[in-house]
């Protein structure tokens, strides 16, 4: 509701009813009129495409090129912000975003690198730099929802600030995480401390043990013996471990 400005339309995704009542007493404060998802506009995904439909009519879109179900929820209310603000770009530069964007450090696929070199060769490994308890329930529905395609185990290395809440990030990955492993948080000194992030994880209810780097971990998980499948591995919790893992691999954004 602190972004909202006063007299200019506001774009709303959808939201629980406790929020949202939050954000409409602030607009209607500030003068603000809303746009809002599952009032004024819908959007969801259909057969494997993005569907949205607003007062102006309804639009049969490719699926997000990023990965995660939450991401049809984004680039939906992205759809909803570029009609209500009436550019009136065509369908065909819709298209082109959904199915171009890139996104470093959001479910993205590490497939060779420096680093990468320290897991197996067939593991899976996946970065995303989400780091709040929303942003584990949307990653780890994206795990689950691979996981139901292709069977893997799941093993995760996350790092984390002190400011933030790691046993509400870790809570949805009880049950579907094998073991996470806790890192120390590159390039500050307001980082958690592995033991006590091992410590969080724990109480959420996955089994989890300090290391002392990336390269360590990956190299610990490469050892596991007894897998069912290749692994799937997760590196998550920081968007300071996430631009570090991408430097370390030689595949920094540009």
């Amino acid at each position: 509701a602190g972004i909202i400005t006063p007299g200019r339309r506001g774009v709303v995704a959808p939201q629980a009813p406790a929020p949202f009542e939050v954000i409409e007493t602030e607009a209607l404060r500030l003068g603000a009129p809303l746009f809002a998802a599952n009032r004024d506009w819908i959007a969801h995904a259909e057969h494997g495409r993005l569907v949205y439909q607003d007062e102006n009519g309804l639009l049969d879109l490719p699926s997000p090129r990023l990965v995660g179900r939450h991401q049809f929820v984004n680039a939906g209310t992205a759809v909803a912000a570029l009609r209500s603000a009436r550019l009136e770009l065509p369908t065909a530069a819709i298209e082109t975003g959904l199915t171009t964007v890139d996104w470093p450090a959001r479910l993205q696929r590490l497939t060779s690198g420096e680093l990468v070199s320290h897991a197996r060769t067939d593991a899976e490994i996946w970065l995303d730099g989400g780091h709040n308890p929303a942003a584990g329930q949307a990653v780890a529905e994206a795990m689950a929802d691979l996981e139901e395609r292709v069977p893997r185990p799941l093993f995760m290395i996350a790092a984390m600030l002190n400011t933030k809440d790691p046993v509400g990030f870790f809570q949805p990955f009880a049950g579907l995480a094998r073991r996470i492993y806790t890192v120390p948080v590159p390039s500050t000194a307001a980082g958690r401390d592995p033991g006590e992030l091992a410590e969080a994880a724990l109480s959420a209810g996955v089994a989890a043990e300090p290391v002392a780097d990336v390269a360590g971990a990956l190299e610990r998980i490469s050892a596991t013996t007894g897998l069912p499948a290749p692994p799937r591995i997760l590196i998550c919790g920081s968007l300071y471990l996430a631009g570090a893992v991408l430097a370390e691999n030689g595949n920094s954004p540009a």
